[in-house]
């Protein structure tokens, strides 16, 4: 009957600490996203999303950038961080054993308290097997493997959003490459237009068909169109070296290696339209809110391993050996050596250290399920932001291309006005000027579209499959 009072006791001890409440992920998301076209895409872009535009050398650097990224190494690192220490935690719901061996020799001194005839020089042999078990009656070491699993898959989900932050990344940058490429062969395409102007326009001033203000006119444009070559090829090789250092490459491979070149960006595939009807759940499958939903569940399990810290510890040890003075005696059977114990260990105080930990780990909840709300928002704003990008790219590739078509005539019509002698020099000047302005407009919505279809696909985390 003691006994028994002194166990409700503790328990009742234990009831009067208060466990934070459990809180639910609630993402109030519409049903289904707006279709970026009116007619059905039956389309499906998966993980390797980048194939959509159908260019080799394009492959080829996603792999490499994979494969030696330096984000995406650590990432990978801090995954088999996270493994080690849901090993560990797994480890303290078994049992532990060890086997101690001791050999000693010690003399005393006869001189002392010892008794007549007894030995002075003794020799100690021992060897021993211990085991230990600390029994998880409350689950407090289930927690903490839960908490560690949990951690894993959120380190697991980091990597996979860095591996779609880099893929993103590193196709954005090429994209913009391609870009400056095209925008490199315009600008050197325009500049022996310019010159072949500029010569004709000296050979019709020296014979007095033209006046110095038109050849200076021309020379001047001839000037401005160097002045964007030299800035390109600056820019280039910038975005070169940006590349390079997303594909993980060393400083001497950058210095000695240009990036490769593939189809060139109007030859680009553009992805499929966003299907219409596609569900607004497929946000949910996005890494950073799948990783922000894991932190969550890692800090619950972590309440419910603080909170199993109010109840007693029941522990259970045993030993099994042998001891003796002689080495030819230590596996006889009288110097066998054994033990059993069982102890129960309740705190009765410890100054409110046990409600503190609670607090702080119901706090820890309380952030892990603040961050999840906002990630879905961040989350939702992306999407509905990239779904409004990917439409109005779109629209813009569209006009741009009919600009540059209704340029091209106009600037025809004026070269030949000019010749017939119907009009001066700058209003053929201001056309081919108009020209080469849409014509690198037109260069600069298609790495648009391009761009916003990848953006697209990383906001959706990804791509959409079933």
């Amino acid at each position: 009957m003691r006994n028994s009072l002194i166990l409700l006791c503790v328990l009742a001890l234990s009831g009067c600490v208060n466990l934070p409440e459990m809180k639910q992920l609630n993402a109030d998301l519409p049903t289904t996203w707006p279709a970026t076209d009116t007619a059905q895409a039956a389309e499906q872009i998966a993980a390797d999303w980048w194939k959509v535009y159908q260019d080799p050398v394009l492959d080829a650097l996603m792999t490499e950038a994979l494969q030696y990224n330096r984000d995406l190494r650590l990432a990978a690192a801090r995954i088999e961080e996270a493994r080690g220490n849901l090993g560990l935690r797994d480890a303290d719901r078994y049992p532990e054993a060890h086997l101690d061996g001791n050999v000693g020799r010690s003399r005393v001194t006869g001189k002392g308290n010892m008794p007549p005839g007894s030995t002075l020089v003794n020799n100690n042999f021992k060897l021993n097997l211990q085991a230990a078990w600390e029994v998880d009656l409350w689950g407090r070491y289930r927690a903490a493997s839960a908490a560690a699993r949990a951690d894993l898959l959120a380190s697991e989900y980091a990597r996979q959003g860095i591996r779609i932050s880099l893929s993103d990344a590193v196709a954005q940058s090429y994209f913009n490459l391609a870009a400056l490429d095209a925008k490199l062969e315009l600008a050197q395409s325009t500049l022996t237009n310019r010159r072949a102007a500029v010569d004709l326009q000296r050979r019709r001033q020296q014979a007095g068909a033209s006046s110095e203000l038109v050849l200076r006119q021309a020379e001047a444009e001839l000037s401005g169109v160097e002045v964007s070559l030299a800035q390109l090829i600056q820019q280039v090789r910038q975005q070169e070296l940006a590349l390079a250092v997303l594909l993980g490459r060393e400083p001497r491979s950058i210095m000695a290696n240009e990036v490769a070149r593939g189809v060139g960006l109007f030859q680009l595939a553009l992805p499929p339209a966003v299907p219409a009807g596609l569900p607004a759940d497929l946000l949910k499958r996005r890494p950073d809110l799948r990783q922000a939903e894991q932190q969550l569940l890692a800090s619950q399990a972590r309440i419910r391993e603080t909170g199993a810290a109010i109840y007693p510890d029941l522990s259970l040890t045993a030993n099994l050996g042998s001891e003796s003075q002689a080495l030819s005696d230590l596996f006889s059977g009288p110097a066998s050596i054994w033990g059993l114990a069982a102890g129960l260990t309740q705190t009765l105080f410890n100054a409110g250290r046990t409600e503190a930990a609670l607090q702080a780990a119901g706090a820890r909840q309380d952030q892990a399920l603040l961050a999840y709300e906002q990630a879905v928002r961040v989350a939702f704003k992306e999407t509905l932001d990239a779904l409004v990008a990917h439409r109005q790219a779109s629209e813009i590739g569209a006009a741009e291309t009919a600009r540059v078509k209704a340029l091209q005539r106009a600037s025809e019509l004026a070269e030949l006005r000019f010749q017939h002698g119907l009009s001066n020099y700058l209003e053929a000047l201001d056309a081919r000027r108009n020209l080469f302005q849409a014509e690198q407009g037109g260069i600069e919505a298609r790495r648009a579209q391009l761009a916003a279809t990848a953006d697209l696909i990383k906001a959706m985390g990804g791509g959409w499959q079933d």
